[in-house]
């Protein structure tokens, strides 16, 4: 396959080596409105929202991934294998089920289990650890300690449902799994299967614990900067 790509118009070389990728649109624009100089819009394909500029002297790229694994799978492939993106950083919500964690704290995940069929396309005897990047995890946890962050490394959920009838999250938590979300295990799998790297800086927006924490989708899309500096910060 050549560029442009089905789901991506941007012409190569539109895409920095470092791409921040929040499941939201919206998300991606306000970053690339807030934090970027000389801002670009390098996709729009169904509305997902693909800008490059720089942050204090660095060229860096951020596009949307949209919801779940087959939506960040696609994005996340065509990016490192046909735009030449050598990381891709998830910048993203989750649900906490840690009583240490509150809402707005940070989960960085080190691996990403999953209920999803994502890594049976490899056809590998065994089961995949779908897991981050080290020198990305070791330095965005070095950021959140030196910005006197709270923030765990751990374990995080990726799962293919939000409306699970059977409740099964929680079940998660004997296992010392920290949270839920729905695309992280499928771009470590991209990236360990393009030779590239890959992580996941979430921040809770809701608790299993404390519900009444709990953000509002306004807040998820434009009240997270702790995390997008720090993902910046990496890039």
């Amino acid at each position: 396959m050549s560029i442009p790509t089905p789901h991506i118009t941007a012409k190569s070389g539109d895409f920095a080596k470092t791409v921040l990728m929040p499941g939201d649109p919206l998300r991606a624009k306000f970053i690339a409105e807030n934090f970027f100089e000389n801002a670009v819009l390098v996709n729009n394909v169904r509305g997902v929202n693909g800008y490059t500029g720089t942050y204090h002297g660095k060229r860096v790229s951020v596009m949307a991934s949209g919801m779940g694994q087959p939506s960040i799978g696609i994005y996340s492939y065509e990016l490192f294998n046909f735009y030449d993106v050598d990381n891709i950083i998830r910048i993203g919500s989750c649900g906490s089920f840690d009583k240490d964690l509150h809402a707005r704290d940070i989960v960085i995940a080190m691996g990403a289990c999953t209920n999803g069929n994502y890594a049976s396309q490899y056809n590998l005897p065994g089961t995949f650890c779908p897991i981050a990047d080290f020198g990305l995890a070791k330095r965005a946890a070095e950021l959140c300690e030196r910005e006197g962050v709270n923030y765990k490394v751990g374990n995080i959920l990726s799962s293919d449902m939000f409306y699970d009838d059977a409740n099964s999250g929680m079940v998660w938590t004997k296992m010392g799994v920290l949270g839920v979300e729905m695309e992280s295990a499928a771009l470590y799998c991209n990236a360990a299967r393009a030779g590239k790297k890959a992580l996941c800086i979430c921040t809770v927006s809701d608790s299993f614990v404390y519900p009444e924490e709990n953000t509002t989708a306004e807040e998820r899309q434009n009240s997270f900067t702790t995390m997008m500096k720090i993902a910046l910060e990496l890039a």
